[in-house]
């Protein structure tokens, strides 16, 4: 009896982590590269306030605002 509860607490975790990613693979339907539209439109909203305010920086600054520009070394 006792060697059945050590052969079930070894099987314990396995068995529990494959029930684990069992589980969330049934829960993500959605695969990350469809992008509803209403998503589209914000990103594109978004990267053109990212360009706006690299432009406002360009000209406070008077050089290109670069990550190699930004580097100290």
């Amino acid at each position: 009896m006792s060697e059945a509860l050590y052969a079930l607490a070894l099987l314990a975790c396995p068995v529990g982590m494959g029930a684990m990613m069992w589980f969330m693979m049934r829960g993500s339907k959605s695969s990350p590269a469809q992008v509803k539209p209403t998503e589209e439109a914000e990103l594109a909203k978004l990267r053109a306030e990212v360009d706006q305010l690299r432009a406002g920086q360009r000209d406070v600054s008077g050089e290109p605002s670069t990550p190699q520009s930004r580097a100290t070394f």
